[in-house]
C-alpha cells in the first residue's frame, strides 16, 4: 500500500493573479504557507478487476472511463496502473478555502508515481497537477494550491507570462515564525462552498479586459510584494496591517460577482477587529470558508469569536510539501 499525505494551505499575498487569465497578461504572484492539515491519499492493488474509488462517495467500477471523480478519473488515464482502489481522507473537509482540490491532485499523482516506482519532482507534481485541473478539466482555478501542496513552507511564487513558475522560499526570520504561529488565527466560518462560480466570473472578466477587475488584481499583486518584503523584514505588524489592506481590495472585487458577499462573514470580521484582531482576511476564493486574522490580543480574539459561536483551528506551518508516509518495501 502506498500513502501519501500533502498539506493544505493558507494564502499571505497575491491571492487571484495565480489565475492564467491573469498572470498571461500581467505576470502573477503569490505567497502562501503550507500548514500541518493534510489531504491523504492511500492507494492498493486489488484482488478483483475493477476500480474502488472511496472519497465523500463510494465509486466501484469496472474500467477508468466509468470513474466520475474527475481528477481520479484524469489521473488514471494518464498513468495506467491496473485494477486499484484509492481512498481519500482529510483532515479539513472541501470546499472551505483551503486548497483541498489541488492538493489532492498533488498527492494522488505523487502516490501513482510511488505506485509505479517512478521519480517525480516537486515541481513536475505541481506542474502535472494544474495541467490536469486547468487545461485538462476546463476548471476556472489557479495555481498556487498545486504548487504548494508540492513544496510546502512559506513560499512566495511568481506565474509568468509564458507559463513558468519561479519558486521562492521565504526568508523569514525565526522569531517571526514563530510570532506568525501564535498569532495567526484559523476560524471556521460554517459555510463550505466550491469556488468554481466566483472564480469563473474573475476569469471571464480577466479575459474580457474588465478594467476594474484588472485593476484590482494588480494592486492585490503590490500588496502581495509588500507582504514579503514585511515578512523578510521581521515586521509582522507590518504585514497584518496588509492583510487588513487586502481584505478591503477583495471586498470590492467580491461585490461585483454574484452572490459573494456574505453580510455575517463580514460582522464576523469587524467584530475581530474591534477584539484584539490587528488585520485578517478571509482564506480562499471569497464566498465562506475561514477568516484568518492575525491578533495582538489573541486571547480577546478568542473569546470573540467563540461568542459568536466559530470554531478555531490551530495550525502550525508544513515544511515538508507532499511526502510518501507509507509503501510496501
Amino acid at each position: 500500500m502506498i500513502i501519501t499525505r500533502t498539506p493544505l494551505r493558507i494564502s499571505l499575498g497575491g491571492g487571484g493573479s495565480d489565475l492564467p487569465s491573469y498572470y498571461r497578461r500581467h505576470g502573477g504572484m503569490v505567497i502562501a504557507a503550507a500548514i500541518n492539515k493534510y489531504i491523504y491519499i492511500a492507494i492498493n492493488s486489488t484482488f478483483t478487476n475493477d476500480y474502488f474509488i472511496k472519497y465523500s462517495e463510494h465509486e466501484r467500477v469496472p474500467d477508468v472511463a466509468h470513474i466520475r471523480h474527475p481528477i481520479v478519473r484524469e489521473a488514471l488515464r494518464r498513468h495506467p496502473s491496473g485494477p486499484v482502489e484509492i481512498v481519500s481522507v482529510a483532515d479539513v473537509p472541501a470546499g472551505t478555502g483551503l486548497g483541498s482540490s489541488g492538493s489532492f491532485t498533488v498527492g494522488l499523482l505523487r502516490a501513482l508515481y510511488a505506485f509505479r516506482r517512478e521519480h517525480v519532482t516537486a515541481g513536475e507534481l505541481a506542474e502535472e497537477a494544474c495541467d490536469i485541473e486547468i487545461t485538462q478539466l476546463n476548471r476556472p482555478v489557479g495555481k498556487q494550491d498545486q504548487y504548494i501542496g508540492a513544496y510546502g513552507g512559506l513560499t512566495c511564487f511568481e506565474f509568468l507570462a509564458d507559463g513558468r513558475v519561479h519558486v521562492r522560499p521565504l526568508q523569514i526570520p525565526r522569531e517571526t515564525l514563530r510570532d506568525l504561529e501564535e498569532r495567526l488565527l484559523l476560524f471556521f466560518t460554517g459555510y463550505s462552498r466550491s469556488a468554481d462560480d466566483l472564480l469563473a466570473d474573475q476569469r471571464t472578466r480577466s479575459e474580457q479586459g474588465d478594467a476594474a477587475m484588472l485593476s484590482n488584481l494588480d494592486a492585490v499583486v503590490r500588496i502581495g510584494y509588500r507582504v514579503r518584503e514585511a515578512l523578510e523584514g521581521g515586521n509582522a505588524a507590518a504585514f497584518a496591517d496588509l492583510m487588513h489592506e487586502h481584505w478591503e481590495a477583495k471586498k470590492v472585487r467580491l461585490a461585483s460577482a454574484s452572490g459573494a458577499q456574505n453580510e455575517a462573514i463580514a460582522r464576523w470580521y469587524d467584530i475581530g477587529r474591534a477584539h484584539g484582531a490587528r488585520g485578517g482576511k478571509l482564506v480562499g476564493a471569497g464566498g465562506g470558508g475561514f477568516l484568518m486574522f492575525y491578533a495582538d490580543d489573541p486571547a480577546s480574539l478568542r473569546r470573540s469569536m467563540a461568542e459568536q459561536g466559530l470554531r478555531e483551528v490551530p495550525f502550525h506551518f508544513d515544511h515538508d510539501g507532499t511526502t510518501l508516509t507509507a509503501r510496501d518495501s
